[in-house]
Formats: structure tokens, sequence, C-alpha cells
């Protein structure tokens, strides 16, 4: 990828894990809405969870997500509280126990909950839903805080993959990024969760933040590594200062610029494929006996609000401060501060404060932006007919033709593919078929 190319489209882009993305969900989508829409889920089908928990020990200057600062615990059991409250509110209005197929705790940093309040939510969901026995249950993990105490109560509830936050493991970085987790710190967590017999292990990694170089990356990777990974998600870091306020105390003078950004992300994806792993997406590695690597492999990997995945399922529950659901019928957010969920879910009301509710047209290019993201193909003859839908692409395909004329994309009629040295500018390709974005917005990251 030449710096031509790089500066031509290194513009501001969704990461689409979802369409419409969130920027664009409406206050017209209520709880009465949630409410009906959980009524008619299919009871003889699988859903999936979320459960977000909006807290860490301390900031992390790189953080993108809805999380506040606690030193104490008392915010934390307050939550804990409201989460099993709106855990049943749910569960009133489903059509019965439905089947729940995946679990995953996110945040903020999930495991700032005790060990026993940990073990009081898992079997909260397990009285509302028919936790399967072969579901996937996940959380995402703070090296730094967690005992293990926390990994026993989640291994006896079962617990079964691990998101492990690293990021980066050089001390420059560490320090600027406040983000200080030694490799001894991690490992030792790694060894507490396979003595536990939590068998899958992932590690968030990440490029683009100050002070990185080629070769510091490349170091953090090789650490990495000799942890055994089974999954790796190498993110790339998004300044967005003018939504994540504490973002501005980065020193942007030494944050790498777009081709140094690419050198970065190839240089790690290299090390890991000579490692073994295979790229998953945009931005996953795996194991090429993982389900990741399997279901792209064959054309079933999907994509939602935690990236890609490997999760079917056609409903996600999302529990807590933020939480994000996708339905059958479209996308439903909770309130996004604390005060706000509180107060509605203490009241005995779902925390929903907008969402979308999907069209025809929405479905379609749903299906068409999940299958490039995934597959990096697409044949739009035939989801539209799959939809029963004739659709005019050729405003699409004449902005597809400019991309292909770059080698973004190969077009033969109405089948896209995307070359692998287009792949780190899908996202790109995928906002031809956005009508809902909107040219030159800041509410985006950038594309590289």
């Amino acid at each position: 990828m030449t710096p031509e190319l790089i500066a031509r489209y290194d513009q501001r882009v969704p990461r689409y894990t979802s369409y419409p993305t969130a920027p664009h969900f409406k206050p017209d989508v209520t709880a009465e809405t949630y409410a009906s829409w959980l009524a008619e889920l299919a009871p003889d089908k699988p859903v999936s969870l979320y459960l977000h928990v909006p807290f860490c020990a301390e900031l992390c200057l790189y953080c993108g997500c809805n999380t506040v600062v606690t030193r104490g615990y008392k915010a934390v059991a307050s939550y804990v509280e409201c989460l099993e409250r709106e855990i049943e509110l749910v569960a009133s209005r489903l059509p019965g126990r439905l089947d729940a197929s995946h679990i995953h705790w996110g945040g903020g940093t999930p495991t700032i909950l005790s060990p026993e309040d940990l073990r009081q939510v898992s079997n909260r969901l397990d009285a509302a839903f028919a936790v399967r026995s072969d579901a996937e249950i996940a959380v995402e993990i703070d090296p730094r805080t967690i005992t293990v105490a926390h990994v026993e109560a989640l291994a006896a509830s079962g617990l079964n993959r691990a998101s492990l936050g690293v990021q980066d493991f050089d001390p420059l970085v560490q320090e600027t990024i406040k983000r200080v987790q030694s490799f001894e710190q991690t490992a030792q967590v790694v060894a507490w969760l396979r003595q536990a017999g939590v068998s899958g292990l992932n590690l968030d990694l990440m490029y683009g933040l100050p002070f990185q170089s080629v070769e510091s990356v490349t170091r953090s990777v090789e650490l990495a590594l000799k942890l055994d990974p089974d999954r790796i998600a190498l993110f790339g870091y998004a300044h967005v200062p003018w939504m994540k306020r504490h973002q501005a105390l980065m020193p942007e003078q030494a944050l790498p610029d777009a081709v140094a950004r690419v050198e970065q992300r190839e240089a790690a994806a290299t090390v890991f494929m000579r490692a073994g792993y295979v790229q998953v997406g945009i931005d996953h590695f795996a194991k090429p006996g993982d389900p990741m690597a399997r279901r792209q492999k064959d054309g079933r990997l999907h994509r939602n609000f935690q990236g890609y995945t490997t999760d079917e399922a056609t409903a996600l529950i999302g529990f807590g401060t933020s939480a994000i659901g996708s339905l059958p019928q479209g996308y439903i957010q909770n309130a996004p501060t604390t005060v706000g969920y509180r107060e509605a879910v203490l009241k005995g009301r779902l925390p929903v404060v907008r969402g979308v509710a999907l069209s025809g047209d929405d479905r379609l290019r749903r299906m068409i932006i999940e299958r490039l993201m995934c597959d990096f193909s697409v044949d739009l003859d035939e989801i539209a007919s799959e939809f029963c839908s004739p659709v005019d692409f050729r405003p699409e395909l004449d902005a597809i033709d400019e991309l292909a004329r770059d080698g973004l994309v190969i077009r033969d009629g109405l089948t896209l593919v995307i070359p692998a040295e287009g792949r780190a500018l899908v996202r790109n390709v995928c906002a031809v078929f956005d009508r809902y974005l909107e040219n030159g917005t800041q509410r985006h990251s950038r594309a590289l």
C-alpha cells in the first residue's frame, strides 16, 4: 500500500459492528418497543447475552469504552443490584426460558465485581435462561486487578474463554497510556486460567499508540506469543478526543502517522502468520483449528458489537449501562449513564433510550456489509435474490469502480472480491453501501 493510497483512503469510516451504526440510533425506539420485540422472539431459538460492567480501577488513556473510575465498592455493589433487576425485567418479557448459546462479560472491567457477585449474577442468568452445556462463556480481564479467587469463581460459573487486555508490553508506551502491566503479571493470570480449566485464551493488542514503532510492536507480539493464545485481536488505536476527552492527555506529537500505523500493523501480522496463525477479518488472528478460523473458512463468520464472532444466535440481549442489543426487529441501546440506567431499572422499567427498527433495505445492506467484513467478497445478486428484492446498485457500482481502479476491490458483474492488498481498507468498500453515512463526520475512527 503506497503512501499515496494511504493518504487518499485514510478517511473516517465506521467499524461496522452493526448496520445501521450506533450514531444513527433514535429515541423513537423505546422501552415499550423493546418489550414487544422481546415478546416476539422465537421460543425455540437460542439467544446470546452481553453484560456491560462500566467500572475500572483506573482510566487508561487510549480507552474508547463506556466506563468510569471507581475507588470503592459501593457503586459496584449498587450496580450489581440493578443488573440482576434488569435480568428479571427482561426475562419477564420473554416468551419463556430461552436457551442461551453465548454469554459475554464486557466493560470496563467485569472482574471489578467481587467473586461472590460474579457468582450471584451468573446464578441469576442461569435462573432466567437455559444456558446450553456447549455455550461459550467469555469475560474481558484486566490482568492488573484480577485475583485467583475471581478466576475460580468464573470457572465455577462455566467460564471457558477469557480475553486479556495487554495493548503493549513496552514500558515507555505503557507509562504514556497509563496502563503499566508487566509480562510476568499477564503470564500469572494465564497460568491461573489454565489451572482452572479455562481452555480459550484471547489477547488484545494495539498499534498506533504513542511512541510505538515497528520494532516495539514486534517485540510485544513476540512476547504475547510466548503465552500461546488461541486468538489475538490487533486493534488500531482510535484517537477521538472530541468524543473521549481523556484522550486529549495523549502526547499527539508521539502518535505514529498513517504510514507508520500501516507498517506496524503489517509487521505484527507477519509475525503472527509466521507463527502459524490465520488472519481472521481485518484485526483478528487465530490458530488454524480455532472455531473462529474454521468459521471464516466455511463462510460462517459473523460480526457484532464485540467484533468478529462465531455466535450464530439471531438475538443478542444486552444488559447494563449503555449495552446494545440486537434483535431480529432492530437494535436497542440502554441508558448511557449509570444514573439514568439505575433510575429506570429501580422503577421497574426497561432502561432503553434509543435504537433503530430495521427496514428491508437495512437488512439487505447489513448482510452485504457483514459478508464484506467477514469474507472479503460478496455476490450482490445472490443477496438481493435472498431478500426477494430487485435492487438498482448502479450508484454503488460507480463508486466501487473508482475503488477498483486503485486496486481496493475486483468487480465481476455483481460479484465483488477484495484482494489481499486491499483488505486493510475493507471498511471503505463497506461505506459505499452505507446509506446513513455522513461525509466528513467526526464520529468515526480513521480507516487505518
